[in-house]
Protein backbone atom coordinates (compact mmCIF):
# COMPACT_ATOMS: atom_id res chain seq x y z
CA UNK A 1 0.00 0.00 0.00
CA UNK A 2 1.43 3.47 -0.90
CA UNK A 3 2.23 5.96 1.70
CA UNK A 4 -0.38 8.74 2.23
CA UNK A 5 0.44 12.38 2.48
CA UNK A 6 -1.13 14.23 4.60
CA UNK A 7 -2.29 17.86 2.66
CA UNK A 8 -0.34 19.63 5.09
CA UNK A 9 3.05 18.26 4.12
CA UNK A 10 2.67 17.62 0.56
CA UNK A 11 5.03 19.45 -1.41
CA UNK A 12 4.48 22.30 -3.95
CA UNK A 13 3.21 21.53 -7.33
CA UNK A 14 5.97 24.03 -9.07
CA UNK A 15 4.27 23.48 -12.22
CA UNK A 16 0.80 24.92 -10.90
CA UNK A 17 3.34 27.99 -9.29
CA UNK A 18 4.65 28.46 -12.50
CA UNK A 19 1.66 28.83 -14.04
CA UNK A 20 0.41 30.74 -11.74
CA UNK A 21 3.69 33.63 -11.78
CA UNK A 22 3.19 33.55 -15.35
CA UNK A 23 -0.35 34.83 -15.53
CA UNK A 24 0.35 37.30 -12.89
CA UNK A 25 2.88 38.64 -15.17
CA UNK A 26 0.74 38.63 -18.24
CA UNK A 27 -1.95 39.99 -16.83
CA UNK A 28 -0.34 42.50 -14.91
CA UNK A 29 -1.57 41.12 -11.25
CA UNK A 30 1.15 42.37 -8.06
CA UNK A 31 -1.38 40.37 -5.51
CA UNK A 32 -3.02 37.10 -5.50
CA UNK A 33 -4.10 34.80 -2.86
CA UNK A 34 -6.14 31.37 -3.36
CA UNK A 35 -7.59 29.16 -0.55
CA UNK A 36 -9.21 25.66 -1.09
CA UNK A 37 -9.97 24.07 2.00
CA UNK A 38 -6.84 24.27 4.38
CA UNK A 39 -4.74 24.69 1.15
CA UNK A 40 -3.85 28.92 1.04
CA UNK A 41 -1.50 30.53 -1.29
CA UNK A 42 -0.58 33.94 -1.16
CA UNK A 43 2.17 35.69 -3.87
CA UNK A 44 3.05 39.00 -4.25
CA UNK A 45 5.77 40.42 -6.86
CA UNK A 46 7.24 43.21 -7.24
CA UNK A 47 7.70 46.22 -4.53
CA UNK A 48 4.52 47.23 -2.06
CA UNK A 49 3.04 50.22 -2.95
CA UNK A 50 2.89 52.44 1.06
CA UNK A 51 0.61 55.25 1.37
CA UNK A 52 1.66 57.31 3.87
CA UNK A 53 -0.96 59.80 5.56
CA UNK A 54 -0.16 63.06 6.81
CA UNK A 55 -2.25 65.36 8.77
CA UNK A 56 -2.57 68.59 6.97
CA UNK A 57 -1.41 71.69 9.31
CA UNK A 58 -3.19 75.21 8.66
CA UNK A 59 -0.78 77.74 9.21
CA UNK A 60 -1.75 81.34 8.06
CA UNK A 61 0.10 82.58 4.73
CA UNK A 62 3.31 84.24 5.47
CA UNK A 63 3.12 88.03 4.04
CA UNK A 64 4.94 88.68 0.90
CA UNK A 65 7.13 91.25 0.48
CA UNK A 66 7.25 92.95 -3.22
CA UNK A 67 10.72 91.88 -4.75
CA UNK A 68 13.28 94.79 -5.98
CA UNK A 69 13.12 94.94 -9.68
CA UNK A 70 16.68 93.79 -10.85
CA UNK A 71 17.84 95.76 -14.47
CA UNK A 72 17.03 94.25 -17.62
CA UNK A 73 20.49 93.18 -18.23
CA UNK A 74 21.08 91.56 -15.18
CA UNK A 75 20.59 87.64 -15.92
CA UNK A 76 19.14 85.90 -12.00
CA UNK A 77 21.68 83.94 -9.97
CA UNK A 78 20.15 80.65 -10.31
CA UNK A 79 23.01 77.32 -9.03
CA UNK A 80 24.22 75.31 -11.83
CA UNK A 81 22.45 72.25 -11.47
CA UNK A 82 19.12 73.31 -10.12
CA UNK A 83 16.02 72.91 -11.66
CA UNK A 84 15.57 76.30 -12.71
CA UNK A 85 18.36 76.35 -15.01
CA UNK A 86 16.94 73.03 -16.62
CA UNK A 87 13.82 74.64 -17.71
CA UNK A 88 15.91 77.64 -18.82
CA UNK A 89 18.46 76.21 -20.94
CA UNK A 90 15.59 73.94 -22.17
CA UNK A 91 16.88 70.67 -20.58
CA UNK A 92 14.20 68.20 -19.75
CA UNK A 93 14.54 65.80 -16.75
CA UNK A 94 13.88 61.99 -16.85
CA UNK A 95 12.87 61.36 -12.61
CA UNK A 96 12.56 58.29 -11.08
CA UNK A 97 10.02 56.54 -10.84
CA UNK A 98 10.43 55.09 -7.52
CA UNK A 99 12.91 54.18 -5.01
CA UNK A 100 15.69 52.30 -5.39
CA UNK A 101 19.15 51.35 -6.28
CA UNK A 102 20.38 52.96 -9.81
CA UNK A 103 22.24 50.92 -12.36
CA UNK A 104 23.74 52.48 -15.39
CA UNK A 105 24.27 49.27 -17.79
CA UNK A 106 22.56 45.96 -17.63
CA UNK A 107 25.30 44.04 -15.85
CA UNK A 108 28.87 44.39 -14.59
CA UNK A 109 31.26 45.01 -17.13
CA UNK A 110 28.96 45.70 -19.71
CA UNK A 111 28.50 48.89 -21.03
CA UNK A 112 26.02 51.71 -20.04
CA UNK A 113 22.78 51.99 -21.71
CA UNK A 114 23.29 55.50 -22.36
CA UNK A 115 25.84 58.14 -22.24
CA UNK A 116 26.39 61.99 -22.41
CA UNK A 117 25.58 62.31 -25.94
CA UNK A 118 23.50 59.57 -26.77
CA UNK A 119 20.36 60.06 -29.35
CA UNK A 120 17.35 58.23 -27.33
CA UNK A 121 13.45 58.10 -28.38
CA UNK A 122 10.57 57.76 -25.86
CA UNK A 123 11.10 53.97 -26.06
CA UNK A 124 14.79 54.11 -25.11
CA UNK A 125 15.78 52.09 -21.98
CA UNK A 126 17.98 54.66 -20.32
CA UNK A 127 18.96 52.44 -16.62
CA UNK A 128 17.89 49.93 -14.37
CA UNK A 129 16.50 50.69 -11.13
CA UNK A 130 16.27 47.82 -8.69
CA UNK A 131 13.76 47.34 -5.81
CA UNK A 132 13.45 44.96 -3.68
CA UNK A 133 15.33 42.53 -5.98
CA UNK A 134 13.00 43.43 -8.75
CA UNK A 135 15.14 44.98 -11.72
CA UNK A 136 12.72 47.41 -13.44
CA UNK A 137 13.93 49.18 -17.13
CA UNK A 138 13.40 52.69 -16.92
CA UNK A 139 12.39 54.35 -20.40
CA UNK A 140 13.48 57.95 -21.62
CA UNK A 141 9.83 58.44 -22.12
CA UNK A 142 11.37 61.96 -24.47
CA UNK A 143 12.96 62.32 -27.68
CA UNK A 144 16.81 63.91 -27.21
CA UNK A 145 19.86 63.80 -26.56
CA UNK A 146 21.35 63.43 -23.36
CA UNK A 147 22.95 66.05 -21.79
CA UNK A 148 23.67 65.05 -18.25
CA UNK A 149 23.73 62.22 -16.53
CA UNK A 150 23.29 63.16 -12.74
CA UNK A 151 23.41 59.81 -10.55
CA UNK A 152 26.00 57.03 -10.50
CA UNK A 153 25.94 53.55 -10.78
CA UNK A 154 25.15 52.01 -7.43
CA UNK A 155 23.85 55.35 -6.26
CA UNK A 156 20.29 54.92 -4.54
CA UNK A 157 18.13 57.44 -5.37
CA UNK A 158 14.17 58.75 -4.55
CA UNK A 159 11.07 58.40 -6.42
CA UNK A 160 11.05 61.87 -8.31
CA UNK A 161 14.59 62.31 -8.18
CA UNK A 162 16.06 63.84 -11.08
CA UNK A 163 18.49 60.61 -13.24
CA UNK A 164 19.27 62.53 -16.51
CA UNK A 165 19.20 65.48 -18.33
CA UNK A 166 17.94 65.24 -22.02
CA UNK A 167 18.42 68.30 -24.88
CA UNK A 168 14.74 67.76 -27.00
Amino acid sequence: MADQVPPGDAPFDLDKLKQLVEMMESHGLTDVHLRRGDEQWRLRRGPREVLHAVPQQYAPAPIQMAAPVAPASAAPAVPAGSAASSAEAGLIDIKSPTVGTFYAAPSPGEPAFVSVGSVVTGETIVCLIEAMKVFNQIPAEVNGTIAAILVKSGDAVEFGQPLFRVRP
